[in-house]
C-alpha cells in the first residue's frame, strides 16, 4: 500500500502529469517481471502519459491481469480516475491521467437511452398534431441512426487501437482483433520492408511488421500468402490480422503476427551454442515447415486447396524460434504459389538475398517451373544447417564464434560478382570442419547437406526427405550415445546413410 494518495500535477495546457503508476502483473513469473510496484513513465516529449489498469470479473470475484503506464491516447486525456465503460468485456481496461490513479479501478457502463420531455397536450389536439407528435421521433430516431452509421463507417481509430481495414481482395481468416488496446512497445528488427515491433494486445505479446506506403505490394503478397488455405501450421508463422494506419503520405500497412521472443535463428546462434539434441530438433522442424510449405494439399483441413508456395528469401534470420526451439518460418514477402492453370505471379530470378543464392540465380539460369523454385529454398536450408553445425558442441574441439555462410571467404557484406566468382565459377562452399565429422551424426548430417547445396538443381534433396534423413539420424545416434564421441569417421562420403529420395 503506498503512503500517500493521488497526485496531481497541472501542467500548462490543464491536464494532470503522469509521472508514475502503480505496477502489476499476473504474468510475472512467465515474463520474468516484477508482480507489483511503482513504475516510472517514460514516454516522447510531446506525447501524453497515462496510467492503465486491466481485470477480469469472474462471476463477481475480480482477477486483475495488468497496471501499468500506458503512451499517449485521446480516450485517456483529462480522466483523473481509471474507469472502464465497456458493457461487458471478456477483459476489462481503463485509463487515466495523474500519478497513481490506476490504484482503484471501477465499472461504470454507460447508459444512454432517449431523453422523454413530457409537455401538456394541448387543450384540443387536432389529426395533424397527432400525427406530427407520432411521426416526429421517429424521424428524429431514423436520422440519428443514420448518422451514427454514417460516422461508424468513417471513423479514424484511435492512437494505440487497432482497427482492420481490408484492402481489395478477401478477407482474413483469423478472428478481427477489433478495437482491443495494442501497444507499441520496442523495435525488434529491420529490413527492407521497414521495422518489426515487439507489441502488446491485451494480455499477449505479438510481433508487427510496419511497411511504409511505397512497400504496398510485399504488404499485400504476405498478406496473400498468410490468407492462403491451410496456412496455419505449427512451423509457420502464426497470422493473426492485417491493417492499414494513417491517411494519404503517412499512411502505414501493418502485419500482426506470433511473437517469439527467442528471436530468429540467426540471433540465438550468435549467442548460443547448442548441443546435438537441439541442432536436431530445429534442424528437423524448420525442414517440416520448409516440407509443408512447397507440399500442395488438395483439400485442406477443409479450408479448400493448399498450393505447393516457394518461400524465395529462405535464410537463419527468416527462422523465428519458440521457447522449446521449435522452428517457425517467417517473412513469406516473396514467396509465390503454384497453383494449376494459373501463372505463379510475380517469379523476377534474383530475388532474396544474396548471400543464400543457389548458383543458377546467382548466374540468371532459372527454370521458371515449380520444381526449379523449390529447389532453390533446398540450396539455402542446406546453408542454415550448416550454420546450426558450425554451432554445436556435440564433439570435442573449439566452437567458433558464429558466421554467416561464406562470411570466411567473402567477408559481411559481399558483391554479386564476389558470389558468383565463389559459388558459380569455384563451386566452393562453407567448409566443414574435420572435428565434425569425429561424430556419426554430425557427419551423416554433413553429407545430407551437400546433398542440399548440390551444384547441380535436380539433384538436390527434398525438404520432406530432409526431414527424415534427420530423424532416422537421430535415432540412430541416440540409440548408442548422447553427445559424446565415438570411433573416428574418417571420411563424410563413408557413412551409410537412409535411402535418397527423388528430389523434388
Amino acid at each position: 500500500q503506498l503512503g500517500c494518495w493521488l497526485h496531481h500535477e497541472l501542467l500548462c495546457h490543464g491536464e494532470a502529469e503522469t509521472r508514475e503508476c502503480i505496477y502489476y502483473n499476473a504474468n510475472w513469473e512467465l515474463e520474468k517481471t516484477n508482480q507489483s510496484g511503482v513504475e516510472r513513465c517514460e514516454g516522447e516529449k510531446d506525447k501524453r502519459l497515462h496510467c492503465y489498469a486491466s481485470w477480469r470479473n469472474n462471476s463477481g470475484s475480480i482477477e486483475l491481469v495488468k497496471k501499468g503506464c500506458w503512451l499517449d491516447d485521446f480516450n485517456c486525456y483529462d480522466r483523473q480516475e481509471c474507469v472502464a465503460t465497456e458493457e461487458n468485456p471478456q477483459v476489462f481496461f481503463c485509463c487515466c491521467e495523474g500519478n497513481y490513479c490506476n490504484e482503484k479501478f471501477t465499472h461504470l457502463p454507460e447508459v444512454t437511452g432517449p431523453e422523454v420531455i413530457y409537455e401538456p397536450p394541448p387543450p384540443t389536439p387536432s389529426l395533424l398534431n397527432i400525427l406530427v407528435y407520432s411521426l416526429l421521433p421517429i424521424a428524429v430516431l431514423s436520422v440519428a441512426i443514420l448518422l451514427a452509421f454514417w460516422m461508424y463507417r468513417h471513423r479514424k481509430p484511435p492512437y494505440g487501437h487497432v482497427d482492420i481495414i481490408e484492402d481489395p481482395g478477401p478477407p482474413p481468416p483469423s478472428p478481427l482483433v477489433g478495437l482491443k488496446p495494442l501497444q507499441l512497445l520496442e523495435i525488434k528488427a529491420r529490413g527492407r520492408f521497414g521495422c518489426v515491433w515487439k507489441a502488446q494486445l491485451m494480455n499477449d505479446y505479438v510481433a508487427v511488421k510496419i511497411f511504409p506506403i511505397q512497400d504496398k505490394q510485399s504488404w499485400q503478397s504476405e498478406r496473400e500468402i498468410f490468407n492462403t488455405p491451410g496456412m496455419k501450421h505449427e512451423n509457420l508463422l502464426q497470422f493473426i490480422a492485417a491493417e492499414k494506419r494513417g491517411t494519404n503520405l503517412e499512411t502505414e500497412l501493418w502485419l500482426i503476427t506470433a511473437f517469439h521472443d527467442k528471436g530468429s535463428l540467426t540471433d540465438y546462434l550468435k549467442g548460443n551454442i547448442i548441443s546435438w539434441n537441439e541442432l536436431c530438433h530445429v534442424a528437423e522442424t524448420m525442414a517440416r515447415g520448409l516440407s509443408y510449405l512447397h507440399e500442395d494439399v488438395p483439400w485442406c483441413k477443409g479450408e479448400g486447396h493448399k498450393p505447393a508456395i516457394a518461400h524465395r528469401d529462405f535464410k537463419s534470420k527468416n527462422v523465428l524460434l519458440k521457447n522449446d526451439l521449435t522452428a517457425v518460418l517467417a517473412d513469406f514477402g516473396l514467396a509465390v504459389r503454384f497453383e494449376p492453370g494459373k501463372p505463379p505471379g510475380d517469379t523476377h530470378g534474383q530475388v532474396g538475398t544474396r548471400r543464400y543464392m543457389a548458383p543458377e540465380v546467382l548466374e540468371g539460369a532459372i527454370n521458371f517451373q515449380r520444381d526449379a523454385f523449390l529447389r532453390i529454398d533446398m540450396y539455402a536450408m542446406g546453408l542454415v544447417l550448416w550454420e546450426l553445425v558450425s554451432r554445436c558442441r556435440a564433439v570435442d574441439g573449439p566452437v567458433d564464434e558464429y558466421m554467416l555462410p561464406f562470411e570466411e571467404e567473402i567477408g559481411q557484406h559481399p558483391s554479386l560478382e564476389d558470389l558468383q566468382e565463389v559459388v558459380v565459377h569455384k563451386k566452393m562452399r562453407p567448409v566443414f570442419k574435420d572435428h565434425w565429422l569425429k561424430h556419426p551424426g554430425l557427419a551423416q548430417l554433413c553429407v545430407t547437406i551437400e546433398e542440399c547445396w548440390d551444384h547441380d538443381a535436380e539433384a538436390r534433396l527434398s525438404a520432406g526427405c530432409v526431414e527424415e534423413r534427420i530423424a532416422q539420424i537421430r535415432k540412430s545416434v541416440n540409440g548408442t550415445t548422447s553427445d559424446c564421441l565415438v570411433s573416428i569417421v574418417t571420411s563424410v562420403t563413408n557413412v551409410d546413410l537412409p535411402p535418397k529420395e527423388s528430389s523434388i
